[in-house]
């Protein structure tokens, strides 16, 4: 029977729930709502960083009523609607059992950067990424949250390889109309706008607000007419300019955060600093409650009740710091309304107080106004407690109060659709095994059944998913990152041997064992390692019947021309070496990128020279796709190993000499690659099914997916850490 067109009620309502949709990056982390906005229009989908609030502007008003007269469609957009309903209606959620405090009184979240999907590209790297799953988590949980950063008008660049295979830089510019964050406006219906004082001057900005499921997320903008240009351009990129430059943007994060929220109304149980930018913010909350009549102890002591702070690098380039000259211009306005001498507020950011040759020192200054604080791994604990230690001298090594949460990431942001929908079949379909009540699962509560440890536990079990159907989905999953690739490269016109153009057709084989690095290019994490060896290397390449394969990204910062030259190293390895075909690298490397990398290789490699990875994440996003880990035993993988989920370089322990760690590191990594990875990857069975393979795909299914996640990391910070006074 044919069914009766829609009212024009009916699609108002529908289109009306889409612009909704679109507007909450909800929509990022549930696969139906990508499909309808990608069904719109494949090609924008595609071009336009699959935006779906530009997909809206894309198509027309009129074009999506009529569309949406297709019953099929219609009924998928009424679907998506509802599930968007009922996500932001559930009020029977984790925090509303455990955290029902922070539902009035919120957790305030500062980070200098927020990485939410490449639609937005506000983030240089993985503190970004970390933050923007905290908040994806935040709001599963159903958290009392808010956010606060900078809107970055050009955003973090963007990366394009020059004809001597040099990384270059671009920066496009962001328009806030075509993007997922709207303005937030007074009671006039006119922009919001709080101010600021950074050196002499009153500085203004104004304000988008992201949502982000149930999570806001504020966006701090500078580009004022009122402000002069060089204010106005605080905000233009993540991590612009001099050492100027940064510590006016700390300052507009950290004592405009606070600002922000006071004129909204907001009251933060806990202010966590998520990394030293934020910092300034403590000294905003000292001048509050100074002005208020308290005195400068009783000041730090009450401030320091409210703050928490997450430290995220062992590399002491990566903690700010600055002149006393640079803090006394930049903040001469603002500290005149502290009845504190400037010496006293320059104490709080020195280790030892009395230099006055020391510089101000964000992170100082963030452990000295906690209550508590943590590094982001349990080794990194360790590392930051003798990194520390000189701040809290009358106290041993180990009872410095720096404690560790280990990061994790938000599963569904990350779960490439076609490994989401062979696991959901598993939930919704019949199969050998019976699927536990509590876990079987519709449409709409997939995303919590997807989060329960005992959903994964059944991937051990050959009867609920069989070897067979993990090795299709695995051949899936390659194939798809490898005609990726092969996209890419056209686009990129990247040429393998001079006057010879790529037959990108054939680049890489679906067949063979495909190895991943993707990672910014910080010089630590020694992109070139499993190269160093090249001889060696070129003959497992080229084995015609065990041949490896290499698929390589990542953006070196602008200003590190050592990680710009392992770029050029790794780019000239895949155009003019024997490598040439069994090595490529993706330009321009995003959450796109990353997603169909962790998803279709089936080794991720991870080579930091240790300690140095205070955690890392990306290879967390692997487990889920069925891809292994192959890393040195830092951050999260020396917790995540158990022998049997995946692959290490090395022993839990490191020499001290730079040189000694790299060349034992080099041969550690060959023999893994030689004795364990290849072998077990290539022992097939009369089907042809690699059995001991698929059997470690399970094991870290099992035992690391659930694990890492940031649902269990945000549990972890309220229980320990926001709801501890």
């Amino acid at each position: 029977m044919t069914k009766k067109p829609l009212t024009r009620e009916e699609l108002d309502e529908l289109s009306a729930g889409l612009n909704k949709v679109a507007r909450n990056l909800w929509w990022t982390w549930d696969q139906e709502a990508q499909e309808v906005f990608q069904e719109l229009s494949p090609r924008g989908w595609q071009n336009l960083y699959h935006n779906a609030v530009a997909i809206l502007h894309e198509v027309s008003e009129y074009e999506l009523k009529v569309r949406l007269q297709n019953p099929d469609f219609a009924e998928r957009v009424r679907q998506v609607l509802q599930a968007f309903d009922a996500y932001m209606g559930n009020r029977h959620t984790w925090a509303h059992e455990h955290a029902a405090s922070l539902r009035s009184n919120p957790v305030a979240y500062f980070s200098a950067e927020f990485g939410f999907h490449e639609t937005l590209p506000i983030a240089a790297g993985g503190l970004g990424i970390l933050a923007g799953d905290h908040t994806k988590s935040a709001s599963d949980l159903g958290l009392g949250f808010v956010g606060i950063s900078l809107f970055y008008r050009e955003g973090y660049f963007q990366q394009a390889i020059d004809p001597n295979n040099w990384q270059t830089e671009y920066y496009t510019l962001l328009n806030p109309k075509n993007l997922p964050m709207e303005p937030v406006l007074n009671k006039q219906n006119e922009p919001l706008v709080c101010h600021v004082e950074i050196g002499m001057n009153q500085v203004a900005f104004q304000v988008w607000q992201v949502n982000v499921g149930r999570a806001k997320v504020y966006l701090l903008d500078s580009n004022r007419p009122e402000n002069e240009q060089h204010f106005r351009d605080l905000t233009l990129r993540v991590y612009g300019g001099d050492s100027t430059t940064r510590i006016m943007q700390e300052i507009l994060l950290g004592i405009g955060g606070v600002r922000l929220l006071r004129t909204l109304g907001i009251q933060p149980s806990v202010f966590h600093m998520n990394e030293g930018h934020a910092a300034f913010l403590t000294l905003e909350l000292l001048r509050e409650k100074m002005a208020a009549g308290a005195n400068f102890q009783d000041a730090i002591n009450r401030t320091r009740a409210e703050c928490i702070f997450t430290t995220h690098t062992p590399v002491e380039a990566g903690h700010d710091r600055f002149s006393s000259d640079l803090v006394d211009y930049a903040m001469h306005r603002f500290r005149t309304g502290i009845s504190a001498p400037f010496s006293e507020l320059m104490k709080l950011g020195r280790i030892n107080p009395q230099n006055q040759q020391e510089p101000f020192c964000m992170t100082v200054l963030a452990l000295k106004l906690s209550r508590a604080a943590n590094a982001v791994s349990e080794l990194h604990g360790r590392v930051s407690r003798h990194m520390w230690h000189s701040l809290y001298p009358d106290k041993p090594v180990d009872k410095v109060p720096i404690g560790h949460i280990t990061n994790g990431v938000h599963l569904l942001g990350w779960m490439k659709g076609t490994a989401r929908r062979a696991l959901r079949r598993k939930l919704t379909g019949r199969s050998a095994t019976p699927v536990p009540p509590n876990l079987r699962a519709g449409n709409l509560d997939w995303e919590a059944r997807v989060q329960d440890p005992e959903f994964w536990k059944l991937m051990a079990d050959p009867e609920f998913v069989s070897d067979e159907e993990l090795w299709a989905l695995r051949y899936i999953l390659r194939r798809e990152l490898i005609e990726f690739a092969r996209r890419r490269l056209l686009i990129q016109r990247q040429r393998l041997a001079q006057g010879d153009f790529i037959a990108f057709d054939q680049l890489l084989n679906p067949d063979a064992l495909t190895i991943g690095f993707a990672r910014r290019f910080a010089t630590y994490k020694r992109a070139p390692l499993v190269f160093q060896q090249l001889e060696n290397i070129v003959r497992l390449a080229r084995d015609k019947t065990r041949p490896i394969q290499f698929v390589f990204a990542g953006k070196a910062h602008p200003r590190d021309d050592d990680g710009k030259r392992y770029i050029q190293h790794i780019i000239h390895l895949s155009k003019y070496s024997n490598l040439q075909g069994h090595l490529v690298f993706l330009e321009n490397y995003d959450m796109h990128v990353a997603r169909q990398m962790v998803s279709g290789c089936d080794v991720w490699l991870n080579t930091p020279r240790r300690p140095l990875e205070a955690s890392g994440t990306s290879g967390m996003k692997a487990g889920c796709h069925g891809c292994l880990n192959l890393s040195i035993l830092d951050g999260w993988w020396r917790e995540g190993y158990d022998g049997t989920n995946g692959f290490a370089i090395g022993e839990d322990a490191h020499p001290d000499s730079v040189e000694a760690q790299d060349r034992i590191d080099s041969a550690n990594l060959y023999n893994v690659l030689t004795q364990e990875i290849i072998p077990l990857f290539y022992a097939r069975d009369a089907q042809g099914i690699p059995r001991q393979w698929i059997q470690r795909i399970r094991r870290a299914m099992v035992t690391l997916v659930p694990r890492f996640t940031t649902a269990r990391m945000v549990q972890e910070y309220t229980e320990k850490y926001y709801l501890t006074k």
